[in-house]
């Protein structure tokens, strides 16, 4: 069995992952089948956005007992006005807190738009690595997400805030209907994960 790899990849190399990734987006994600394809053109679009970046986990070879040979992925890009998320986003945090504070957060932003991880192979630090790897290097002043606002004690918002950041807004529901999100910020560089504890 090998051992999953990290590794970047150009847009080329992202759209033809589309498929596999959108499975694993699927199995993390549980959304409705009929949502799917929209999310396979939202994501073709990204690929194009300025300052793209991609990474993948991936095995060399799919085993039986594996999802596939995509285990994980992350991307993002830099975010500016007339994208849709920023454009929402900047709008109600100017609403609840002032223009100053959306721009503080949101002039100079690297927005991680999809990281996920297949839950067969979650547990074990991918995700971590993920956003460690497309996070690290960037040029600008912050970063920003949106993570599902189920409870504030989910695995992917305990990793977000173990590296600095910090809830933006709320129980925000965006246009369209669907699920609670929280929109979370923080400050690049990202900070260092914390080291595991003696008894870990």
């Amino acid at each position: 069995m090998r051992d999953p790899k990290l590794r970047e990849i150009d847009e080329r190399a992202f759209l033809r992952r589309l498929s596999p990734m959108l499975d694993v987006y699927a199995a993390a994600m549980e959304p409705p089948n009929e949502q799917l394809p929209g999310r396979h053109t939202i994501m073709e679009r990204h690929a194009s956005y300025p300052g793209f970046r991609a990474f993948v986990v991936e095995r060399r070879a799919a085993l039986p007992v594996m999802p596939g040979p995509v285990q994980g992925f992350a991307y993002g890009f830099h975010g500016a006005r007339g994208q849709w998320w920023h454009d929402v986003v900047h709008q109600a945090l100017s609403d609840r807190e002032g223009p100053d504070r959306a721009d503080a957060w949101l002039e100079d932003a690297f927005e991680v738009a999809e990281l996920h991880v297949h839950p067969q192979s979650q547990g074990k630090g991918l995700g971590r690595a993920l956003l460690g790897a497309l996070c690290g290097g960037r040029p600008e002043r912050t970063v920003v997400l949106s993570t599902l606002d189920r409870r504030p004690d989910t695995p992917a918002r305990h990793l977000y805030r173990s590296i600095g950041l910090v809830d933006l807004l709320t129980d925000f529901e965006f246009p369209g209907g669907g699920p609670r999100y929280a929109v979370m910020g923080g400050r690049l560089p990202l900070a260092p994960y914390p080291a595991p504890s003696s008894s870990a």
